[in-house]
C-alpha cells in the first residue's frame, strides 16, 4: 500500500494513473472520514465529464434490489464507446462489494475494455479484507491520511506559520477550520461527523468489534495520552469496561487501521520484544486531542509541557502518515522519543520544545551508538538548534519538519 500525506499529493498520483492506458488495475483509495476522498472523485469525474460515472455506495438507491447490476451496465456502455473511469465512492456500505468488484474487473479484463476504476472507502478493515480475500493482484491500495500543512496554507490562504500552529493545535480536518472561530461548534463538528461515525458506525460494520462502549473508552485513553508510552495494563486500568489485555490489543489495531490511533512499538532486534512491549499512543490527527480537551488547545507561553506532548504527538502522526515505519526506542532511564526508516532515510528523532542540554541527548547518542546506520536528528525550536549543532548532532526545527519532513540525504 502506498500511503500518501496531503490531499493534492493523492489527487495528483491518481490523475497521473487514470491518464495510463485502461483497463489496468483497480485504484482503491481509503482513510479516515472527511479528508477529502469524496472531493478528489468528484474532482476526477469533472476532468473525465461525461466519460466518468460516480456512484455512491451508501446512497438510499444503492440499497435497492439490482441497483448494481444496472450501473455495472452504465459503466459497460461507456467502456464500449471509448475510454472511460467508474468511481464507486464508499465502497464497503455494498454488499459483497469484494466478489462484485472482482467479476467486474475480470469480464473487463477479459474484453480488453478501456475502462479504469477508482473505489473509496473510510474502514480500511473492512476494505482491506475484501481485497485481500477476493481481488490480490487487481488492485493498488492509496491511503490519504490527513492534509498537510501545505494543503493547509493553500486552501485556506494561511502562511507557513499560522498553518503549522494550526496543525498542531487542531489538526487538519479541512471541513472545520472554517469553525475555528467558534470552539464548541467545531468539536460538535468533529465528534458529530468524524469521530462517532468512524468508531459508531463504520467500524461497528466489523465483526471483531463485539464491545463498542470498548472501543470508544480505549480511543478516549489514547486521545488522553499523546504520544505517551501506556501499557496496556494502564489503559485497561483507565476504562470502566470489562475488558482483557488481549481485547484492548485488538481494539487499538482497529483503531490503526481506521487511520485514528497509531500504537507505536519500542524498537527491538527482536519481533518477540517489540510485540510485547508497552506502545506509545499517538493519535494520527491533533483534531482527536483538540476535540476530547474541555478548553482551548495549549500554546507555548501558557501550558509549555502540555505543548510540547503536543509538538511531539505531531511529529510523529507527521512521519506515519506519511508512510513512515515509527518505533520508538527506551532503555531506563534513557530513551529517543521516535525512531524513524522509510523513504526518509533511517533517523533516530529526538523532539524538544524547550531548552535543553547535551546530557538530555544521551538516549539518542546510546542508540546511535549501537546502531550506527540511524542518524541522529534533534527537532527544536530555532533559538536552541545551536545545543544539538555543538555535539555534531543534525538538527532541524519542528516549524519545518511539519512544513517538509525530513528531505536531506
Amino acid at each position: 500500500m502506498s500511503i500518501e500525506s496531503g490531499y493534492h499529493t493523492v489527487l495528483k498520483r491518481l490523475m497521473t494513473r487514470i491518464d495510463e492506458p485502461a483497463p489496468g488495475r483497480i485504484q482503491m483509495l481509503t482513510g479516515p472520514r472527511q479528508v477529502g476522498k469524496t472531493t478528489i472523485l468528484l474532482e476526477i469525474a469533472r476532468k473525465w465529464g461525461k466519460s466518468a460515472l460516480y456512484l455512491a455506495a451508501d446512497a438510499p438507491e444503492a440499497a435497492l434490489p439490482g441497483w448494481w447490476e444496472i450501473q455495472w451496465r452504465r459503466a459497460l456502455q461507456l467502456a464500449r464507446s471509448g475510454k472511460a473511469v467508474l468511481l464507486l465512492d464508499e465502497i464497503q456500505y455494498l454488499p459483497n462489494w469484494s466478489r462484485l468488484v472482482k467479476a467486474g474487473i475480470d469480464e473487463v479484463y477479459r474484453e480488453k475494455l478501456p475502462l479504469h476504476i477508482v473505489i473509496t472507502g473510510s474502514a480500511a478493515l473492512e476494505v482491506g479484507a475484501g481485497a485481500r480475500e477476493t481481488m490480490a493482484g487487481r488492485y493498488e491500495r492509496l491511503a490519504l491520511c490527513q492534509w498537510t500543512t501545505r494543503d493547509l496554507a493553500e486552501a485556506f490562504s494561511m502562511n507557513e506559520e499560522q498553518a503549522i500552529l494550526c496543525y498542531i493545535r487542531y489538526g487538519s480536518f479541512p471541513g472545520g477550520i472554517n469553525l475555528l472561530s467558534d470552539i464548541m461548534r467545531w468539536k460538535a463538528y468533529i465528534r458529530d461527523s468524524i469521530i462517532d461515525p468512524a468508531i459508531g458506525r463504520d467500524l461497528l460494520m466489523l465483526e471483531t468489534v463485539r464491545k463498542p462502549a470498548l472501543l470508544r473508552q480505549v480511543f478516549a485513553v489514547c486521545a488522553g495520552h499523546p504520544a505517551e508510552i501506556l501499557s496496556l495494563g494502564k489503559i485497561a486500568g483507565e476504562i470502566t469496561d470489562a475488558g482483557t489485555l488481549e481485547t484492548v490489543a485488538h481494539y487499538l489495531n482497529v483503531l490503526g487501521e481506521a487511520y485514528l490511533i497509531a500504537a507505536v512499538r519500542k524498537f527491538s532486534a527482536t519481533e518477540l520484544r517489540r510485540r510485547s512491549s508497552p506502545p506509545k499512543l499517538v493519535p494520527l490527527s491533533n483534531t482527536f486531542l483538540a476535540a476530547s480537551l474541555e478548553g482551548e488547545p495549549p500554546l507555548p507561553e501558557t501550558d509549555p509541557v502540555r505543548w510540547g506532548r503536543w509538538v511531539e504527538n505531531a511529529c510523529l502522526a507527521f512521519a506515519v502518515n506519511n508512510g513512515q515505519t515509527v518505533h520508538y526506542w527506551r532503555e531506563e532511564p534513557i530513551e529517543v522519543d521516535g525512531i524513524f526508516s522509510g523513504s526518509w532515510g533511517k533517523w533516530a528523532v529526538e523532539i524538544k520544545t524547550g531548552g535543553y542540554t547535551a546530557g538530555d541527548l544521551s538516549g539518542l547518542l546510546e542508540f546511535s551508538r549501537r546502531w550506527p546506520e540511524y542518524r541522529p536528528l534533534v527537532i527544536c525550536d530555532d533559538k536552541h538548534a545551536d545545543t544539538a549543532q555543538r555535539i555534531g548532532i543534525d538538527c532541524l526545527t519542528w516549524n519545518k519538519f511539519l512544513w517538509d519532513g525530513i528531505t536531506g540525504s
